[in-house]
């Protein structure tokens, strides 16, 4: 053997010393066997492996696992800049991933049963905790898959009356998280489009009627509705025949505007929507930026990402050993107002200057 060579190391060496292991001589006595194994001993501190005492107290920072279940794309600007804000937010918190973390991500499109499915692969896994980044839509089929893994969950309506929660304060059970809003603010989007389009007398309401928040944003809607001398009609955002025939029907009388209400599928297809719009020329009140950054017309809802970014925090909170029963559901603290005057121009549509003054952002 080369001198410098290490015997653990090199094949063969490593291999003369597994048979003595095996041939029991290492087990032996005398005066031999005790050169033996000074001699084993010795490599084996040569080599750097040491004792799993001398192995616990030197071991780097503990692996954890992180899954995100998301009901979107990949290659989606919006997910991409919501899952980056959770990330950055979590590396400043500590945990990197791949070097103290390993992030496990499912994507699903927001078809029932490919939910159901990669939320069981996601918990097969078992992670340490799981992000449902797309409210019910990823809340429930992980809450059928597991009811131990901890669950943090974002753009959630209303958790009490969907059952995955005890209450806000004392959630109970493994998933906690952050509301997108209560049904009150659907209200708020009504008054909105009555202020920047006083003649409206009819509103067709946007909405996923597959997921309990789809019905109560309408519902709230709906009993709003008389107060502002409106009528609100609902359009299901099941698939983008449905959307664009709809939506032509709806705009074959006059007096008309539109709403569009917070959930994943209507999320997915705001490219479509925010075309249907302009080409029927129906004033539009949308829940999030997203839509407006898209096209579309003014939005009014939660800072997005902030929420993310909070999410982030609990994550941080359960991996450093606290429980998600004990974490309360937290409403948000940032609401944005986004006017996008590019299309107010190509529509000839033109904002009150109070409403311009309180906008977060415009467009221009």
């Amino acid at each position: 053997m080369d001198v410098g060579q290490n015997p653990v190391r090199s094949e063969a060496g490593f291999g003369h010393y597994k048979e003595l292991i095996r041939s029991d001589k290492m087990l032996s006595r005398g005066p031999e066997a005790d050169m033996r194994r000074r001699e084993f001993l010795g490599v084996l501190g040569s080599a750097g492996i040491a004792w799993p005492f001398a192995a616990n107290a030197q071991q780097p920072d503990q692996m954890r696992t992180i899954g995100l279940l998301v009901a979107g794309t990949a290659d989606d600007p919006e997910y991409q800049a919501r899952l980056g804000a959770f990330l950055q937010t979590l590396e400043q918190l500590g945990w990197t991933d791949g070097r103290n973390a390993r992030i496990d991500t499912r994507w699903a499109t927001t078809n029932a049963d490919t939910l159901r499915k990669q939320a069981a692969e996601l918990v097969a896994l078992a992670p340490d905790v799981i992000l449902a980044a797309t409210g019910t839509t990823t809340v429930a089929p992980l809450l059928e898959a597991t009811r131990t893994v901890p669950i943090v969950f974002v753009l959630l309506i209303d958790p009490v009356g969907a059952g995955f929660v005890a209450s806000l304060a004392r959630p109970g059970g493994n998933a906690t998280g952050f509301l997108m809003f209560e049904y009150g603010l659907s209200g708020k989007w009504l008054e909105l489009l009555k202020q920047i389009a006083p003649g409206v007398t009819r509103v067709a309401v946007l909405r996923d009627p597959a997921i309990a928040s789809g019905i109560g944003q309408f519902g709230a809607i709906q009993s709003a509705a008389p107060t502002l001398g409106l009528e609100a009609s609902p359009v299901n955002v099941r698939d983008a025949g449905e959307i664009e025939r709809d939506i032509a029907a709806f705009a074959r009388s006059s007096n008309g505007g539109m709403i569009v209400t917070a959930s994943p599928r209507a999320l997915l297809h705001r490219d479509l929507i925010v075309a249907l719009a302009a080409r029927h020329r129906l004033p539009a009140v949308y829940a999030s930026r997203a839509y407006v950054t898209a096209g579309g017309l003014i939005s009014y809802g939660p800072d997005i990402l902030d929420q993310f970014r909070r999410a982030a925090g609990y994550v941080d909170r359960i991996l450093k050993g606290e429980k998600s029963a004990d974490l309360p559901v937290q409403a948000p603290t940032k609401y944005e107002l986004i006017i996008n005057l590019r299309t107010a121009k190509a529509l000839d549509f033109s904002f009150p200057p109070s409403l311009l003054a309180r906008a977060d952002d415009v467009i221009e």
